[in-house]
């Protein structure tokens, strides 16, 4: 840590300075300039990160040297993690391929997305059972019935699944349902819900809020870390802009600075970035290309009967060739798709057309 004292500082305030230093357990080298001094603090930089060093009279700012998400940081984990759902991985060059409507509504859809969206090549099973939405009077999911209706299908087509957790006293009976358990947008920053999942010791998919910065994001992992869980995959799905003709920022470069601060797995939420189907396959594969460990797409079969997000879904056909584009582009970076064990069950329903409502 440097601390960079005010011009005309006074040698009785720099020796209190080093005094509030010594007090912690740490060392201070003073360095005099011609128009200010700093002072370097040598030891560890949490425990003074702590104290409100600005506030003591003569300074006037902390500069922390090591990034304050010591977990989550590549410093502490040169190496990419991979984080494994079920017998998928994510990181390390293994692409997850999430896909799956935005609500869970009944079983006989549910079925039959999932076998679609397994045919193509996706690898996780997402659907919501809790939604958080924007007007209360919004469909807010199924609840437990949902949970339960997503596990089957998961297991009906041979998928790890993954769903959103919204308040920390569901964690124990989501975690009891699904394979990896996500944190939306609007939660990202709710500590108390990181902490509880990262005690769940499952999986976890944090999204980025609309308005948080990368730091913000890779503090936030930093609380589920925190609780000794590894197993964290953070997802950039756009942050708040200014231009009406998406709905939020896609922003890419979070992405390729991820890669640089931390060894999470990170991956893109084209659906909730841009909610223009028409866009989402570019954006998706850009994701690949800019060094994402995966993409996460809303699918439904019949979008305008949506209770959630229909304007933002792909058809199952499209779907198809989004896969089938991803791989192609993984391929060209030396990554792949995770590949599930088996095939589909043979008694599994693949009666689903697209644009055909149930």
């Amino acid at each position: 840590m440097i601390i960079v004292l005010k011009s005309g500082v006074t040698e009785e305030q720099i020796r209190h300075v080093v005094q509030r230093i010594e007090q912690l357990g740490l060392r201070a080298h003073v360095s005099r300039g011609t128009y200010r001094t700093v002072i370097g603090v040598i030891g560890d930089e949490a425990k003074a990160m702590a104290e409100p060093l600005r506030a003591i009279p003569g300074v006037a700012e902390v500069m922390p040297v090591l990034p304050p998400y010591k977990l989550a940081s590549i410093e502490a984990h040169p190496e990419p993690s991979i984080v494994r759902v079920g017998s998928v991985r994510i990181g390390g060059g293994h692409l997850a391929l999430i896909a799956g409507p935005c609500a869970v509504e009944n079983a006989p859809r549910m079925f039959a997305i999932a076998e679609r969206v397994r045919r193509a090549g996706a690898n996780l099973l997402r659907g919501g059972a809790y939604k958080p939405r924007t007007s209360p009077y919004a469909f807010q999911g199924l609840g437990e019935e949902g949970l339960k209706i997503l596990a089957e299908a998961g297991q009906r087509v041979g998928m790890p699944t993954v769903t959103e957790v919204t308040d920390p006293r569901n964690v124990e009976l989501v975690a009891r349902y699904a394979d990896m358990l996500q944190v939306g947008a609007r939660n990202m920053q709710n500590f108390v819900l990181l902490t509880e999942v990262g005690r769940s010791g499952k999986p976890v998919l944090l999204k980025r809020g609309p308005s948080a910065t990368v730091t913000d994001l890779l503090m936030s992992a930093e609380y589920i870390l925190s609780q000794g869980n590894s197993q964290v995959v953070l997802c950039e799905r756009g942050v708040r802009g200014f231009d009406p003709l998406t709905r939020n920022l896609f922003d890419l470069a979070a992405v390729a600075l991820v890669k640089r601060l931390s060894h999470l797995p990170i991956i893109v939420d084209p659906s909730h970035a841009t909610g223009r189907p028409d866009i989402i396959p570019d954006c998706a594969l850009a994701g690949v290309a800019v060094g994402a460990d995966g993409v996460h797409v809303e699918v439904h079969d019949c979008p305008e009967e949506a209770k959630s997000d229909g304007q933002q879904a792909l058809l199952p056909d499209q779907f198809d060739q989004l896969a089938e584009q991803i791989r192609r582009v993984a391929a060209v970076f030396g990554k792949k798709v995770s590949e599930l064990p088996g095939e589909i069950p043979c008694d599994v329903d693949s009666s689903l057309e697209t644009g055909k409502c149930i």
